[in-house]
């Protein structure tokens, strides 16, 4: 692969684009989005430019309702030889494509099994696919060059391909993905007009439990319609779990003695299915929570200055975790917030001084992650 065009600069799109252009992939990208766009080309992401003829692939990083219709656009356009995608649902996104009126013979399906708690180009990470499952969805229509294509993509980005048919792999991901989703969401939703002295005595469990209810609602309901069937079969099988488990429950307290005995057998048993579930889940190390600072740069209005500011963080081998633009008409100069771990913050300083910006006197403290 020598060209490629990434359609959608959030995380797991500008992923994929320093991912291939670090293997020397010439890649192109392009967002509505300008800012995303922008912020993705200032971190070595790709290029703003158009290209010049037909690309090797057109990687499409956008919603799964947006698949088919963007996909047969750029087919019309002949943007790419290729296409796929890497939406977390397969079934819609397949009927879409030739629904409106898309080539399925040159797409296949994909989806990366990889991402952050945190969206947005900035959190985007040239390793975040190695040694990560990176699912193909071919379909009986897809053309073995674009399979082929598909799995050179995968290789490129160093995730390990897993061939899947459209069907089980919506079924898997409603499991191991999108009812957990609305079951922390659920639970968090209980918080939402408890008591303040009740949310001060949280513990590490409840913050595990709701973590991922803090993704975006608009996004997750576009996950969630295209694959609505196969999640709520999940949540039947949760239900009649969570029916049976209350009324284990409401027969510990002031029952009798046989009763209560079974009652808690019973509930023993429902935790030892939760132990041996959890076992079967493949485990990574966790880091600890990182505290981040803001390190105000005043940065010229100049074409290029955003990238040659990165590029000098770079230097330091550290990550920006976010950035923060604050700009004013007729003005020269503008201000950067830069976040960065705190145990990065005199690095980052230091190569800043060493390389002509200028900062403030004092960070902002931001807090934990």
């Amino acid at each position: 692969m020598r060209t490629a065009v990434v359609v959608g600069t959030g995380l797991i799109g500008t992923s994929i684009a320093l991912a291939l252009s670090r293997r020397g992939v010439l890649v192109y990208l392009d967002d509505a989005d300008t800012t995303a766009a922008r912020t993705a080309e200032a971190m070595g992401a790709g290029s703003l430019e158009l290209p010049a003829g037909q690309v090797d692939l057109a990687v499409l990083a956008v919603p799964p309702a947006s698949i088919g219709t963007v996909l047969a656009r750029c087919q019309r356009d002949g943007l790419a030889h290729t296409y796929t995608d890497v939406a977390s649902v397969k079934v819609r996104p397949h009927e879409e494509v030739r629904a409106a009126g898309g080539d399925p013979s040159r797409y296949i399906g994909g989806h990366p099994l990889a991402g952050a708690e945190r969206s947005g180009p900035l959190a985007a990470r040239a390793d975040l696919f190695e040694g990560r499952p990176w699912v193909l969805t071919p379909s009986p229509l897809t053309d073995r060059s674009a399979l082929n294509r598909g799995l050179e993509l995968v290789s490129l980005c160093g995730g390990v391909p897993v061939l899947m048919d459209t069907d089980a792999h919506d079924r898997a991901v409603a499991l191991t993905s999108h009812a957990p989703h609305l079951v922390a969401s659920m639970m968090a939703a209980r918080l939402e007009h408890a008591e303040a002295e009740h949310i001060r005595v949280s513990g590490q469990g409840l913050r595990d439990v709701t973590r991922i209810a803090a993704g975006e609602p608009a996004l997750w309901s576009d996950i969630l319609t295209a694959n609505a069937d196969a999640v709520a079969d999940v949540l039947d099988g949760f239900a009649k779990d969570l029916e049976r488990l209350i009324a284990v429950l409401r027969a510990l307290p002031g029952a009798e003695s046989e009763a209560r005995r079974q009652a808690a057998a019973d509930l023993q048993e429902l935790l030892r299915r939760g132990n041996r579930g959890h076992a079967r889940v493949p485990h990574k190390q966790r880091s600890q929570p990182a505290e981040y600072v803001a390190i105000p740069v005043a940065i010229p209005d100049q074409p290029g200055a955003l990238a040659r500011l990165f590029s000098t963080v770079g230097e330091a081998g550290v990550n920006i975790e976010d950035v923060r633009i604050e700009h004013s008409l007729d003005q020269p100069s503008g201000l950067v917030e830069l976040l960065v771990e705190s145990t990065s913050v005199a690095g980052v300083r230091r190569v800043l001084d060493a390389n002509g910006w200028t900062m403030r006197e004092k960070p902002l403290l931001v807090g934990d992650a």
